[in-house]
Order: C-alpha cells, then sequence, then structure tokens
C-alpha cells in the first residue's frame, strides 16, 4: 500500500511577483493532493541561511540568497499519497529548459535561476524543511478533503 507523505513546496518570489499564485495551486488541488498549511511570508537571510545550508561556501549561494529574499514566497505543506514524488513530477527538472512539457517549470519558467518553485526531494528533507517555515499549530491536517472521502478511502481497503 502506498504511503501518505508530507512535503515542502515553496513559490518562490519571481512566481508572486508574476501572479502565478493560483494557477500554481489549482494544479496541486486538481491532483488531489491536500494543502494543509500555506502562508505568505518574507524570507529573511537568517531563514535561507537554514533552507540553503548545505550549499554554504559554494559559487552559487551567494546568488540563493539574494533571488530568496527579493520578494514574498508562498510556503506550503502538502499531504497525500507519495506527496514527494507526485509533487517533484508536477514541478518538473530544476532547469526549465530540462522539464517535461506540461510541468509547472517547463510552463512557467524560461531559466534555470528563476524557476518559479521548489519542491523537498525526499520525505526527509521535507520534514527539515516544514520545521524551517511551520511551527507545528500551523499545519491543519484534521480536515478530510473530498479526494480523502472518495479515492483515498478506496485506496485503503486494497
Amino acid at each position: 500500500m502506498r504511503e501518505e507523505e508530507r512535503t515542502f513546496v515553496a513559490l518562490k518570489p519571481d512566481a508572486v511577483k508574476r501572479g502565478l499564485m493560483g494557477k500554481i495551486i489549482e494544479r496541486f488541488e486538481n491532483k488531489g493532493l491536500k494543502i494543509i498549511g500555506m502562508k505568505m511570508l518574507q524570507v529573511t537571510n537568517e531563514i535561507a541561511e537554514k533552507h540553503y545550508e548545505e550549499h554554504i561556501g559554494k559559487p552559487f549561494y551567494p546568488s540563493l540568497v539574494k533571488y530568496i529574499t527579493s520578494g514574498p514566497i508562498v510556503a506550503m505543506v502538502i499531504q497525500g499519497f507519495d506527496a514527494v514524488a507526485a509533487v517533484r513530477q508536477m514541478v518538473g527538472a530544476t532547469n526549465p529548459l530540462n522539464a517535461d512539457v506540461g510541468t509547472i517549470r517547463a510552463d512557467f519558467a524560461q531559466v534555470m535561476q528563476y524557476n518559479v518553485i521548489h519542491a523537498s526531494d525526499s520525505v526527509e528533507s521535507g520534514k527539515r524543511e516544514i520545521g524551517i517555515y511551520f511551527k507545528p499549530e500551523e499545519i491543519f491536517d484534521s480536515w478530510e478533503s473530498q479526494v480523502e472521502k472518495i479515492v483515498y478511502e478506496q485506496e485503503r481497503e486494497f
């Protein structure tokens, strides 16, 4: 049986500035994934350092921090069966030129430096990133979506 997972997604400053928030969020909802946490915030240098800690000291690190702190982001916690893989598939390759047609990056981004969205690459990364951006009381997983009533109950039976 497939596992329900949580993952972290951030709509980056270019997605917010270009007014793409609704279009991107709608894709996750249409897929049947459950958004259990969402907020808009300005990423500080401190938050950026925690988020990108594995890149500290690399030549591109300063540009990562400059970009992610250049405007507000929309941070989300998304839950569903195989959520990490599902979201990563929907997001597409880091470089939009290599992203499959129909993915978020292929549809909305032109260059890797401004690729509109971040998604955790594993359950472990998701837990770490969710902890950076959300307090436990900011995550609302107790409500039941229509997808859970229809699809998930059937999945649990098999």
